[in-house]
């Protein structure tokens, strides 16, 4: 008998140990579009209604891919200088690989599947525009709803969250046709997730941005990032370049993404705006 109570002892330990690392709420172990680094503010906001669809194709360091439909909207609230802003991957389509599966550890696997993504909403608000000796200042507070509900999967965390931050720019203006100018931006917030019932996981936000805009098209390069208290893979850094083009009202776009750290994942998008 005391044979048996050890082993069942024995056993219940290894049980305990196994559901709590396949418990690892966080985006080295989830799909790309479980909890990225949200895209950084400028310094400004879209002083117009903005709306945008792309498509992402993710490549991941397991040999895992994923391909989503991504939607996104600006609408100015009874001023230019405060945005609703909406945004959301629709729907994506995984592929995964025995590498990338014994990489997330799931409780429930799937080689291939389908999942709707989360919807994030955010009130972006230009507190101080750019003066002589004065930057810009924008603070931007958002929610992340939990309508990805695929946890057993390791694709979307089944729990919502928020975060609020700022963005500090400053530009410098060219006497030149062509280029118009160069924009350096600061970013620094918070970001905030649940992970259990009673726990959640704290992360403070942040990035450096550097923009060119000319008559014909934008482009920008950020470093950015956030970083969780826990230590699980709930430290993301990341690279982001992209170009947007000036085409009328209309606004075609290619961007790339790089994970540094805790972020498996390259990220190529091409879509179009339009700027109503």
């Amino acid at each position: 008998m005391k044979k048996l109570l050890v082993a069942a002892f024995l056993l219940t330990g290894m049980l305990s140990l196994h559901a709590e690392d396949d418990g690892r709420i966080s985006p080295l172990y989830f799909g790309p579009n479980a909890l990225p680094v949200p895209d950084m503010l400028d310094g400004t906001v879209s002083e117009k209604i903005y709306a945008e669809v792309s498509y992402d194709f993710y490549k991941g360091f397991y040999g895992d891919r994923t391909q989503d439909i991504n939607v996104k909207l600006n609408i100015p609230l009874f001023t230019p200088r405060v945005n609703l802003s909406v945004w959301m991957p629709v729907i994506e389509f995984y592929h995964n690989t025995p590498r990338s599966l014994a990489h997330q550890a799931s409780p429930e696997q799937k080689v291939n599947g389908k999942e709707f993504g989360n919807v994030y909403v955010s009130t972006d608000i230009h507190v101080f525009r750019q003066k002589t000796f004065t930057p810009d200042v924008t603070l931007r507070i958002g929610l992340i709803t939990a309508s990805g509900d695929s946890e057993q999967y390791a694709r979307y965390f089944d729990a919502p969250g928020y975060f609020f931050d700022t963005s500090i720019a400053k530009s410098l203006k060219f006497e030149n046709d062509f280029f118009k100018e160069l924009r350096l931006a600061a970013n620094l917030g918070f970001l905030c997730w649940q992970v259990t019932t009673n726990s959640q996981n704290d992360a403070y936000m942040y990035g450096l941005k550097t923009v060119l805009d000319t008559k014909a098209f934008s482009a920008s390069f950020a470093w950015q990032g956030y970083s969780g208290w826990i230590d699980d893979g709930d430290k993301p850094m990341v690279l982001k370049a992209d170009i947007t083009g000036n085409i009328g009202r209309f606004r075609p776009l290619l961007a790339y993404q790089y994970g540094l750290r805790d972020y498996p994942f390259h990220q190529f998008r091409i879509g179009l705006g339009y700027m109503f």
